[in-house]
């Protein structure tokens, strides 16, 4: 939901499962447009009752290409909160000395009553893991998720801007194939469609 949000500043609640597809993305940070990569990664698991992830295959190719991590947990799950120190840690043994911006993004936001996990506990995993922390409602706000981000993006820019022209770890290695926005479009007209079959059954 966050990443259509960011991506259609459209908000759908529930359409076809994680399928780990890549978007394409012009975006303008300061006055200069850039192209960004958006992988939507399938979901991450711990394994039963142990500090361990569960990853796909597919996690471990987008962690190799990737310039920066977006963690998204929900304010009201506090499993998809756990999960986020061995994923950080997973990312840090494939690069332990690499310099890569992450961006810690607290969800549903709007769900204070059904609050799981404190602002406070997200404060202090951002500053452990050295990432910027938001607390977001893809629900109710576009320009929250947009400002989460754009902060990450210009990150991104001073990082890349510092190498000189260096190529950066992980940037020899072959990205996957973006397809343009029809996807992601087809995909939001499938789920409204449902919805609206759903409200004529009603």
């Amino acid at each position: 939901a966050l990443v259509v949000r960011f991506l259609t500043k459209r908000f759908i609640g529930d359409y076809e499962a994680n399928t780990g597809a890549l978007y394409s993305r012009k975006f303008t940070i300061d006055g200069e447009q850039i192209s960004l990569q958006v992988q939507d990664t399938p979901f991450v698991s711990l394994e039963d009752d142990s500090d361990s992830i569960c990853c796909q295959e597919q996690i471990n190719r987008s962690i190799y290409w990737a310039d920066g991590f977006v963690f998204v947990y929900s304010i009201t799950d506090y499993e998809s909160y756990r999960v986020l120190r061995p994923l950080h840690q997973h990312i840090r043994r494939i690069h332990p000395h690499a310099n890569i911006p992450l961006l810690l993004v607290a969800n549903k936001g709007d769900l204070l009553r059904a609050r799981q996990v404190s602002s406070t506990e997200g404060l202090q995993l951002a500053g452990e893991l050295g990432g910027s922390y938001h607390e977001v409602s893809a629900r109710e706000s576009c320009e929250a998720v947009h400002e989460a981000f754009r902060q990450l993006c210009q990150e991104l820019s001073r990082i890349i801007g510092s190498c000189n022209g260096e190529k950066r770890r992980g940037l020899h290695l072959v990205r996957p194939k973006s397809p343009n926005m029809q996807d992601l479009k087809r995909r939001l007209k499938q789920a409204l469609s449902s919805k609206g079959k759903s409200a004529t059954a009603l």
